[in-house]
C-alpha cells in the first residue's frame, strides 16, 4: 500500500498564466493546434501522447497511445482494429481522448463519434513507418494471449523472410480511426486549484464556449 505521506509530498502548486478567455480562438482546432505548439517548444516529451478511453457493455478501458494527426476534421490515431480499443471502438463508436502536458499545467480533453479513416489513408501511414514497426503491427494479435515473447520474434523473422526485399503491406485488421469532437475542453492549472476551464460545444455548424467551474 502506498505511503500517504510519501503521495501528498508530490502536491505541487500551479502557478501558470490564466487562460484568456477573451483571446480563445473561435475554433478549438485552431486553439488545439497553439496549443501543441507550444508543448513542442516547451520541450515536452511526446506531446501527442493521449489516453484513449472506450466503452463497451458498460465496462470502461483506456490506455495511452498516440496522435498521429489532426484537422478540422477530427483526431487520428492507427491501431490494430482486432485490439481490445479496436472491437470496442465497433460496438460502440464513441471515445474519449485526454492530452496531459504537466510542463504547462494543461490539459485537454475530448469527446466524440468515431469512423475509419480511408483505406488511402491507412496506407500511406503504414507505408511511412519504419519497417520493423510494419512487421511487427503485421503479425501482433494485438490484446489476444501469447506464449512469450520469442513466439512474436519467429512471427516477425518468418515474416520478413517470407517478404524478402519487397514492401510490407498493410494487413487488413490494421488501420486509422479518426474521432470527431462534439466537445473539446481545455483545462489550465491555476493557483490555490482554482483553475481555468474552457469547454467547447458543438453549435449547429459552429461552437459555443462554455466556461467551467474547476
Amino acid at each position: 500500500m502506498s505511503d500517504k505521506s510519501t503521495i501528498d509530498e508530490l502536491r505541487s502548486e500551479y502557478e501558470a498564466d490564466g487562460l484568456d478567455f477573451s483571446s480563445l480562438e473561435p475554433d478549438p482546432i485552431d486553439q488545439f493546434s497553439s496549443w501543441f505548439s507550444a508543448a513542442v517548444d516547451a520541450g515536452v516529451v511526446e506531446p501527442n501522447t493521449m489516453v484513449l478511453a472506450t466503452a463497451a457493455e458498460g465496462v470502461v478501458s483506456a490506455r495511452a497511445i498516440l496522435l498521429k494527426g489532426f484537422d478540422r476534421s477530427g483526431f487520428v490515431f492507427f491501431t490494430n482494429l482486432q485490439s481490445d480499443k479496436g472491437t470496442q471502438l465497433r460496438a460502440n463508436p464513441i471515445a474519449a481522448l485526454t492530452f496531459v502536458w504537466g510542463e504547462l499545467h494543461r490539459q485537454v480533453r475530448v469527446e466524440g463519434s468515431v469512423a475509419m479513416v480511408s483505406d488511402r489513408e491507412s496506407d500511406d501511414y503504414f507505408a511511412s513507418r519504419p519497417r520493423g514497426a510494419q512487421l511487427a503491427s503485421a503479425i501482433s494479435p494485438q490484446s489476444r494471449v501469447v506464449n512469450d515473447r520469442l513466439e512474436l520474434e519467429r512471427a516477425i523473422e518468418e515474416l520478413d523472410t517470407q517478404v524478402g526485399d519487397g514492401p510490407v503491406l498493410r494487413p487488413a485488421h490494421w488501420g486509422g480511426v479518426r474521432v470527431f469532437p462534439k466537445s473539446i475542453e481545455f483545462w489550465q492549472g491555476r493557483v490555490h486549484r482554482l483553475h481555468d476551464r474552457a469547454r467547447y460545444v458543438r453549435d449547429g455548424d459552429g461552437w459555443r464556449i462554455e466556461r467551467l467551474a474547476p
